[in-house]
């Protein structure tokens, strides 16, 4: 990990997931490392995963903490971490979709379409095989392109245990379409604007 000195803000949680055995029968063949608090039947489907590993973002950040094992890969778009900002402990940023005007205005969601990052999966792989994370997990802002992102890694070969933070960077929008339900900013956890030349990593 880059940094890890932050203090743990729940010390119990933090302990019991840095100590915690594999789970026998989660995620078939793909290998539960934690036990965190997240029932896969909880989540829209949009959120599931092949592998069917997640966590929430105040339970990423004790990890993170704790272990120096552990890969925190932002997925989000570049834009996204420049504006909005981005965890202090976060290894790199490799896109899975990039924001592409050129492909036309999204008026149900009011926002510009995203493009597929031709590059992610061959960038990611190549990444963490400069690692030796026994864990990685997977975060977008609120929980849906981290879990694509992870079965397109589980597609290009990845067997590291992948989970999928599913409340993302900036969380869930609450009845009134702001996201201020959950998530790594809404956690209280160390987030930053002062991007590093090295995060970003594009595949192209």
């Amino acid at each position: 990990m880059t940094s890890l000195t932050r203090l743990l803000t729940v010390p119990a949680l933090a302990l019991a997931l840095a100590t915690a055995l594999p789970v026998a029968g989660i995620a078939d063949n793909y290998g539960a490392m934690f036990e965190t608090s997240v029932a896969a039947d909880t989540l829209p489907e949009k959120k599931h995963t092949k592998a069917g590993l997640y966590i929430t973002a105040a339970e990423s950040a004790d990890l993170l903490a704790a272990r120096d094992d552990v890969i925190l890969l932002d997925v989000r778009s570049p834009e996204e971490t420049m504006f909005v900002g981005y965890p202090v402990v976060a290894d790199a940023n490799i896109p899975f979709k990039m924001v592409d005007p050129a492909h036309g205005f999204n008026a149900k969601k009011n926002s510009y379409k995203m493009a597929d990052n031709p590059g992610f999966a061959e960038a990611a792989k190549t990444y963490l095989q400069t690692t030796d994370a026994a864990a990685v997990i997977v975060m977008c802002r609120s929980g849906g392109r981290s879990a694509q992102a992870v079965d397109a890694l589980i597609g290009a070969g990845i067997t590291v245990p992948l989970y999928s933070m599913v409340d993302g960077f900036e969380g869930d929008k609450n009845d009134a379409g702001r996201r201020e339900v959950n998530g790594w900013k809404n956690a209280g956890a160390e987030w930053t604007y002062k991007l590093r030349a090295d995060y970003l990593i594009t595949g192209n």
